[in-house]
């Protein structure tokens, strides 16, 4: 489908990858009608703050604020699509509204994986949650942490900072399946240091003792706190999509454009994104695919997605930046530093001769960073 047949955009997501999505399409010179279906009442924000500066007790509040947009859509917030009818060119909302569309962006995210229904267990996945949270830590309650990627990590971090008694537990040390047992190590130990208390065991569920939820471990133990949080991963949010067709083994898989069908493309956590047809569940992986999505549905033949994953987490003291392929393997080669010790610049052989490269506590400017990973550069 070419942009000369495309009279109305439907984007459903109102998040950074719907954002980047119709801002793109503007810019690439769609003048037709654009509509944005969001299931948050909240325009677009910064989702990464949320395990940052919002939980600081004196943190900005306003860190999560984006640039108003610009793109001129018609957004509809508040609710949810419930269904596409992929040849009639429809959406379905929640209200029951049908959105007829000539092309269509699926940026529905993901949402927070829970282990249980019991109302005590908290996640932290959007600004409404981040608020709560926040309050809650303002009264210093005892709390448990289930979860040792960045974001349990983040969010143990702010709970200590806040002068909470923190247990964190998680199925294997604290950052290292993602970082590798190196940099788990540094960043453990500060934050052992400053008074987190770790645990790790085998297996961790959440269960009900009362009207409380608590952490049973696979030997036994029973963790209980005034407040407990869940940090264990996301699930897709494409239970819309179940009666399309647009699925492929339950999953809503792209090419390295983004598309999904003709006049179809999708972004952000939602997809598992080209040949290797992973989710990528990253802030700035969500922008880049948007960018390469919207112009793939005003262009079939636009260029592949050419991309190396970045992330960076502020946590215990520590602001790390990593760049390529993870979870890292072995031993990094150290650029910059010592080998146990902080700033440094660390970088392991990754896939397919791209390599992983991260700073602690480094100010290295991205765009280098980057050139890092490749081998070419050196």
């Amino acid at each position: 489908m070419s942009s000369t047949t495309l009279r109305r955009v439907v984007v459903v997501g109102g998040g950074i990858a719907g954002l980047t999505a119709c801002e793109t399409l503007r810019e690439r010179g769609f003048d037709g009608e654009l509509v944005v279906v969001g299931s948050e009442s909240h325009a677009a924000y910064s989702r990464p703050a949320l395990s940052k500066a919002l939980l600081k007790l004196d943190g900005d509040l306003s860190a999560h604020e984006l640039a108003p947009a610009t793109h001129g859509a018609r957004e509809v917030r508040g609710v949810s699509a419930i269904g596409v009818d992929a040849d009639r060119r429809t959406i379905t909302l929640d209200d029951g509204t049908e959105l007829p569309f000539d092309g269509l962006v699926i940026a529905s995210g993901s949402r927070a994986r829970r282990l249980s229904d019991h109302p005590g267990e908290l996640t932290l996945r959007g600004l409404d949650d981040a608020h709560a949270l926040r309050d809650r830590l303002a009264d210093q309650p005892d709390v448990v942490v289930l979860g040792g990627g960045v974001l349990g990590m983040e969010i143990a971090s702010g709970a200590v900072t806040a002068g909470c008694r923190v247990t964190l537990i998680a199925t294997s040390p604290p950052m290292s399946r993602q970082l590798g047992a190196h940099v788990s190590g540094i960043l453990t130990e500060s934050a052992t240091a400053q008074g987190l208390h770790i645990v790790v065991t085998d297996t961790a569920t959440v269960d009900a003792d009362g009207d409380r939820a608590v952490v049973r471990t696979g030997d036994g133990r029973v963790f209980g706190a005034d407040a407990l949080i869940s940090a264990v991963g996301d699930l897709p949010n494409t239970e819309w999509l179940s009666s399309s067709g647009l699925l492929r083994d339950g999953h809503l898989r792209t090419d390295d454009r983004g598309l999904v069908a003709p006049g179809i493309v999708a972004a952000g956590d939602v997809a598992r994104w080209g040949r290797d047809g992973v989710r990528t569940p990253l802030w700035t992986s969500a922008i880049e695919q948007a960018k390469a999505a919207a112009s793939a549905l005003l262009d079939a033949e636009a260029p592949e997605l050419r991309f190396q994953n970045y992330f960076w987490t502020e946590q215990f003291g520590h602001s790390l930046k990593a760049v390529g392929p993870l979870p890292v393997q072995g031993a990094p080669e150290v650029l910059i530093g010592e080998p146990d010790a902080t700033p440094a610049l660390l970088r392991w052989q990754g896939r397919r001769r791209i390599r992983s490269v991260i700073a602690i506590d480094h100010r290295i400017p991205i765009p280098r960073l980057r050139r890092l990973t490749d081998p070419a550069s050196d």
